[in-house]
C-alpha cells in the first residue's frame, strides 16, 4: 500500500518577486478646496467587532449509484488518532537520539578545544591521548548516527506496516457498506480529477477512530 508515510510535516514557504506599480511621471493636479459652506464628513468609528467567518461547506454527499471511492492515505496517516500516536512515536525517538547526538558532538568540540588550546604545554604523550580520545568519539560519532537512522527507519517501517494492517479492513467496511467495486490512493492512482463526493477518506478515519485496536496475539 504505497503513498502512506509517518513523518513531521514541514511547510516550505514560496515567495514570488514582487512586482512594483509604475511611477507617473507627472504629479497629479491638486484638488480644489472644499468650499467653505459644506459641512465636515465625521468618520465613522472603526467597529471593534471581526466580522463572522464564512461558514464552512458542508461535504459534497456520496454520489448515488457510485462503485468507485477514493481516499488519502497520507491524511489517513496524518488525521486519524493511531495515526498522530504513531508519528509521535517516531518524533520522541527521533527527538532521543538528537539529544544524545548533541552530548557526544559537545565532548568531541571540548576534546578538539582542550588540545587546541593547551597543545603547546602537553607532553606528546599527553597529546597523542587526547589526539586518540578525538579519533574514537569520532568514530563512535559516525556508528551512533548509523545506527540512530537504522533504529528510527525499523521503527517507521514497524509502525507503518501495523497501521495499514489496521486500516485494510476497516476500508473493506466503508468500501462494501457503500456498495464500491474499488477504492483508490488519490495521489498515487493517477487521478488528475474525480467528483469531490467520491472522498471517502473522512469516513475512513471515523471509522479508524471509533474502531478500537485489537491487543496483538501473543
Amino acid at each position: 500500500m504505497r503513498g502512506l508515510a509517518f513523518g513531521v510535516a514541514v511547510a516550505v514557504m514560496l515567495a514570488g518577486s514582487p512586482s512594483f506599480a509604475q511611477i507617473p511621471t507627472q504629479p497629479a493636479p491638486a484638488k480644489p478646496p472644499a468650499p467653505t459652506t459644506q459641512k465636515p464628513i465625521v468618520p465613522l468609528a472603526p467597529s471593534n467587532q471581526t466580522p463572522p467567518p464564512a461558514p464552512a461547506r458542508p461535504p459534497k454527499p456520496f454520489p448515488e449509484g457510485a462503485k468507485i471511492g477514493y481516499v488519502v492515505l497520507q491524511r489517513i496517516a496524518n488525521e486519524s488518532v493511531e495515526g498522530k500516536a504513531a508519528t509521535s512515536k517516531i518524533q520522541a525517538l527521533q527527538q532521543k537520539k538528537s539529544a544524545e547526538m548533541q552530548e557526544k558532538q559537545k565532548q568531541l568540540q571540548g576534546l578538539q578545544q582542550k588540545l587546541e588550546k593547551e597543545g603547546t604545554v602537553m607532553s606528546s604523550t599527553a597529546q597523542a591521548d587526547v589526539q586518540k580520545q578525538i579519533e574514537r568519539l569520532q568514530v563512535d560519532i559516525q556508528r551512533f548516527t548509523q545506527d540512530a537512522q537504522q533504529e528510527i527507519q525499523d521503527l517507521t517501517t514497524q509502525l507503518q506496516g501495523a497501521f495499514e494492517q489496521r486500516m485494510t479492513p476497516i476500508l473493506g467496511e466503508v468500501g462494501q457498506e457503500k456498495g464500491l467495486h474499488y477504492i483508490f490512493n488519490a495521489p498515487d492512482s493517477g487521478i488528475v480529477w474525480a467528483d469531490p463526493g467520491l472522498d471517502i477518506t473522512t469516513d475512513v478515519i471515523k471509522r479508524l477512530d471509533a474502531s478500537p485496536a485489537k491487543p496483538p496475539v501473543k
